[in-house]
């Protein structure tokens, strides 16, 4: 049985995986490669276990930010996403990255939020305001665990502040979020009974899946920096909408990537994008990168790294050819994944263990 964290994960049937995708309008780039890295990592766990795993990982093809970038490619917003969704897909199948149950895109699933809105609506979760649905957050930074001057710098920072969001005279509460916002002239806009408009981000999730696996899931992944607003809400607006919580067993919050301290992201000009050092390096060599700090920690990407990381990557594949020191080596590699996926456990095992507990670690992470 996996554990995440302190949060047994024991499954009767199918485990339902949701993934938070990727705003096709860049590059990959080792911020993004790490958490699903890990996300596959734990499928590929969660499958030697005995459990059958299916995976949503959507694609956020409807944002602000992706327009602005199209707008200035002087592309389609929709055919400008595809492009980068092709070049995202390039490099997971090169990360080894497993192939995914679902994707959905937000711009297919336009009718789904239209339906959660008004569920929101009638349920009295929502209320609506100059052609916008706004979902009502009070209470949603409280169970997150932030006080009100962190939770309004993350708002704004991820796009939901009141003043900046260009919507905030018409919201009751600071907290509440866009579920539906109206779409000016040049906006990607869709008919629904509030007018044209287009979905906020988190109702966009809320809606893929719960469309996807109904109201619950076993284990939601995703960048620690979508923790809030992105995932709380995400949560909130499923749980007002089905009435079942929790709306994840567990939550696999990968930790970010840094560069001198501050956090991989294009707006700070500091991206490492993991096609070019797929090409001058064993994709076993950048998996085991990803994978060398628990995955929840934060860490510092120094280029030297890599090269330590295809060290050990010999190692590992030495000890695979050696036989094995004891035969409960691999028994011990597996239960050290299975416990928090401890990745560094498993793999001073199969180091000093060899043979099948070796060979075994390096088909659960991947490093052929």
């Amino acid at each position: 049985m996996l554990t995440i964290g302190t949060t047994p994960l024991p499954v009767v049937g199918r485990a339902r995986m949701y993934v938070c995708g990727i705003t096709p309008y860049d590059t990959t780039h080792l911020g993004h490669a790490r958490t699903f890295v890990w996300a596959d990592v734990a499928v590929r766990v969660l499958r030697h276990a005995g459990v059958p795993v299916e995976v949503c990982r959507n694609v956020t093809d409807v944002d602000d930010v992706l327009t602005s970038a199209a707008r200035r490619a002087g592309s389609p917003y929709d055919s400008f996403a595809a492009v980068q969704q092709f070049y995202f897909d390039r490099d997971m199948a090169a990360l080894h990255v497993h192939p995914v149950t679902y994707e959905p895109r937000a711009h297919t699933y336009v009718p789904q939020v239209v339906a959660l809105a008004r569920a929101l609506l009638e349920l009295g979760h929502a209320y609506e305001r100059e052609g916008a649905v706004y979902f009502r957050g009070a209470g949603v930074r409280e169970r997150a665990g932030l006080d009100a001057e962190e939770a309004a710098r993350l708002l704004a920072e991820f796009g939901d502040d009141p003043v900046s969001g260009g919507a905030g005279p018409r919201r009751d509460d600071p907290a509440d979020v866009a579920v539906w916002r109206p779409s000016a002239k040049g906006e990607p806009g869709w008919p629904s009974e509030w007018g044209d408009g287009r979905p906020g981000w988190h109702a966009e999730c809320a809606a893929m899946a719960l469309t996807t696996f109904g109201p619950a899931l076993d284990l939601h992944a995703g960048g620690a920096d979508l923790r809030f607003p992105h995932h709380a809400y995400e949560a909130a607006m499923a749980e007002a909408v089905t009435g079942v919580r929790p709306f994840a067993r567990a939550w696999l919050h990968v930790g970010v990537v840094r560069v001198d301290g501050a956090k991989m992201a294009k707006s700070a000009g500091n991206l490492v994008f993991t096609a070019d050092l797929l090409r001058h390096h064993p994709v076993g060599a950048v998996r085991l990168l990803l994978l060398g700090h628990p995955w929840a920690a934060d860490w510092d990407y120094r280029p030297g790294g890599l090269d330590k990381a295809a060290a050990r990557l010999e190692r590992l594949h030495a000890a695979a050819g050696r036989p094995a020191a004891s035969a409960a080596g691999e028994r011990a590699a597996v239960r050290a994944l299975l416990d928090d996926l401890d990745v560094a456990t498993a793999l001073a095992i199969a180091e000093a263990e060899g043979g099948q507990a070796a060979r075994t670690v390096i088909a659960l992470l991947a490093l052929r």
